[in-house]
């Protein structure tokens, strides 16, 4: 099984936003018993608290399920358990390679770095925006063209 983690940094808003629209096209793609979907936040702030209300309200529009969905902090060993860790922008990115080990089994990127047409790297965090809107958009086009590079990546034997 193949494993995914999103991570921002209070796992309320950007992370549980790509979580559960990831696991939407995954199931879609009727990948669901192949490709496990999780997130978590840098921080500790949220952990056991459910998403964000704009969070949840923009998902509920789209018609995406929230069901699940409870905050949590990374941990160590999640680069071992992971094949991908996504984080949400550069500072969780750099906050994530101070807990790897050596030889860490998770590959490390920005899930913007898949969303080749959004034209920056950072999602930036509706917390503080309130802009839930926009960043549905970003999570959406970086979750689809992140699914087809797991799709088309050497994992392929896996699937």
């Amino acid at each position: 099984m193949i494993k995914v983690l999103f991570v921002c940094l209070g796992n309320i808003c950007r992370s549980p936003m790509a979580e559960a629209m990831f696991r939407y096209l995954v199931k879609r793609e009727g990948l669901e018993h192949k490709i496990m979907t999780d997130s978590a936040g840098t921080g500790n702030w949220h952990i056991g608290k459910p998403p964000h209300e704009g969070t949840k309200n923009i998902l509920k529009k789209n018609q995406i399920s929230t069901e699940g969905l409870t905050a949590r902090q990374v941990k160590t060993r999640d680069l071992e358990e992971f094949d991908y860790i996504i984080a949400m922008d550069v500072n969780n990115q750099r906050d994530i390679e101070k807990l790897k080990a050596a030889n860490p089994k998770a590959k490390i990127s920005l899930l913007l770095d898949h969303a080749k047409t959004v034209g920056t790297r950072d999602v930036p965090d509706p917390y503080y925006t309130g802009n839930f809107e926009e960043v549905f958009q970003m999570v959406k086009e970086g979750c689809e063209q992140l699914l087809e590079n797991i799709k088309s990546d050497g994992l392929k034997e896996r699937l």
